[in-house]
């Protein structure tokens, strides 16, 4: 088994209790990152839902309040009359089948790509190449917008819009900002994501929903957080 090295020990030591509230945690994961880098901050949960159930899925999008201090590069598959605009909003590729052709070759230098309903259809050829990668624009992650909406989606994405969604396992993986973010940031950014996950769950959801909360840093050691109080905080937020 891997030991984890003498920084990552050092501050392990500083995570005291099994359980956190929401605010002393932020405050602690900004002293509990082991990296010289400015580590990102995430959270981890595991909720009550089955996978298998078609009524217990768990997929949406929540807009940042501070962004998450990731870049991001976007791409739109969009038809000629809107390609400067996507351009214009931040995109680095904006196009319809040069676009797709580039991809079929491999290109896949982005994060996120936004497509309008009508180019969708065009999509087939790289549907398995951009779905393998998560990358595939999905009206449920926010991704396909109307033509007029198009710059709009763009701009919020490169804000801090992202997508959360339940693995095969029930867990729910997200970053929520950067270690060199003010507590309040941080605090705002996490109860925005809390907030999203309570509101989309799903019709089928039976029993304890949130079953467990942590937070880390990357290569951090984690910080659990009490689910109960912190769910409750957020009524306040």
């Amino acid at each position: 088994m891997k030991r984890h090295g003498k920084k990552y020990r050092e501050v392990k030591k500083l995570v005291e209790k099994p359980l956190y509230e929401l605010g002393e945690a932020v405050a602690l994961l900004k002293k509990t990152s082991p990296t010289k880098f400015d580590a990102s901050c995430e959270v981890h949960m595991k909720l009550g839902l089955d996978p298998k159930q078609a009524d217990q899925l768990l997929r949406g999008t929540v807009a940042m309040p501070n962004g998450t201090g990731k870049k991001v590069r976007v791409i739109a598959f969009v038809p000629e009359a809107l390609q400067k605009t996507a351009k214009a909003a931040g995109a680095v590729e904006a196009g319809a089948d040069e676009l797709i052709e580039k991809i079929v070759k491999g290109w896949l230098d982005f994060d996120v790509a936004v497509a309008t309903p009508d180019i969708m259809k065009s999509l087939g050829k790289v549907a398995k190449t951009l779905g393998q990668k998560g990358l595939m624009p999905n009206p449920k992650a926010g991704t396909v917008a109307q033509a007029a909406d198009i710059a709009k989606t763009i701009g919020e994405i490169m804000k801090g819009k992202v997508e959360f969604r339940m693995d095969k396992l029930a867990n729910v993986h997200n970053i929520f900002g950067k270690v060199s973010f003010p507590e309040a940031h941080l605090e705002e950014n996490l109860k925005a994501f809390l907030k999203a996950i309570v509101a989309a769950k799903p019709a089928g959801a039976k029993g304890i929903f949130v079953q467990s909360m942590t937070v880390t840093t990357t290569m951090g050691p984690g910080i659990s957080l009490d689910v109960n109080k912190t769910l409750a905080g957020l009524g306040s937020a």
